[in-house]
This record gives structure tokens, sequence and C-alpha cells, in this order.
């Protein structure tokens, strides 16, 4: 399958300014940060959780904790990725218990990563809450699943692809607008 370029949708700068809004939002929303814990899903939502963990300190001088989780195992669709599916540790090196969690995301388009994300980190404890910040919704959901925290709304047909790009993973941040 062959992807083309149609539209560069965000830039560094664009991307800097979302998560920072983000993050005051989250602030705003929380009364601060000092009960919060962000856990970012495999792959860019890791990165989008450290982006807006550096935010958060930033503005509020508390860097909450960040996580990684790895949804492999929860996916609806696991016979389809194939027989050996690529599995990453999940790595949540503090306790969930009683914390408002912010699950971390890059694109929420069905959901269904959302809701596997969610199985997977109720198996690890009890938050007091949990809420999801997404970089893009781009909409076609197919589950009831509905973001906190968006940096940017785009409306997509379904054969189209957006695809988000962090330093940490990529070299370079933006997010693209491709065709199939």
């Amino acid at each position: 399958m062959t992807l083309t370029l149609k539209a560069l949708l965000m830039n560094e700068q664009d991307i800097n300014r979302a998560t920072r809004r983000m993050a005051h939002e989250i602030l705003e929303r929380n009364n601060g940060a000092s009960n919060l814990a962000l856990v970012g899903v495999y792959t860019r939502g890791v990165p989008l959780a450290r982006h807006l963990a550096q935010q958060l300190a930033e503005i509020e001088g508390i860097e909450p904790p960040v996580g990684q989780l790895d949804i492999t195992m929860y996916r609806d669709d696991l016979s389809e990725v194939g027989l050996q599916p690529f599995v990453r540790r999940t790595d949540i090196p503090f306790d969930i218990n009683g914390k408002t969690v912010v699950l971390c995301d890059d694109v929420l388009y069905t959901g269904r990563t959302t809701r596997a994300a969610l199985d997977a980190l109720l198996q690890l404890g009890r938050p007091a809450g949990i809420q999801l910040a997404v970089l893009v919704d781009r909409g076609h959901r197919e589950l009831p699943i509905r973001p906190d925290y968006v940096g940017r709304h785009i409306s997509t047909s379904r054969e189209e692809v957006v695809k988000v790009k962090f330093h940490s993973v990529d070299g370079q941040e933006s997010v693209e607008l491709l065709e199939r």
C-alpha cells in the first residue's frame, strides 16, 4: 500500500502550542498536578505523555510521573496482527491506585486502541479516575469513547491516514495527512 503526503497538518511549533494548551486544561480540570500520573500508549502516546509532563512541570513546577503502556495483548484484532505480535514491556514505575491517570495517545480514531488501553491499565490498579489526552482526534468512532483533551480535531475520510511523528521515535515532529 502506497501512501502519499496530502497535507502537513501540524509542525513542531503547532504541536508545542497544542500540548501547552492541553497542559493548561489538564491543570485547570484537576486543580493542579499533585495527584496526576501520565501513561502513554506505545508507540507515539509515550512521547506525547512526556511532552505533556514537561509542559506541566514548566507551568506548575510539579512533573507528574510518566509510564509506558503496551496494549498488544488487549487488542480485539490480535488474531489479525500476526502469529507472533511484537510485545513491548509495560513500564509504569509508580502506583496508579488513587491517582488521576491521564492516558495519552497520538491519534484517536475508532476508539478500539483506547478501549484496549483502559483494559490494560485497569489490570494494574484502581485509579481515582482516568482521563484521555490525544494529539489528534480524527473522528470515525466505533466505540463510545470521547477524549478529555485534544490537540487538534481533524476531519478525515477512512481512506486517509494521520501520521504523527515525534523526535524520539521519528527524528522530527509533525502531523501529516496521508492518502492511500
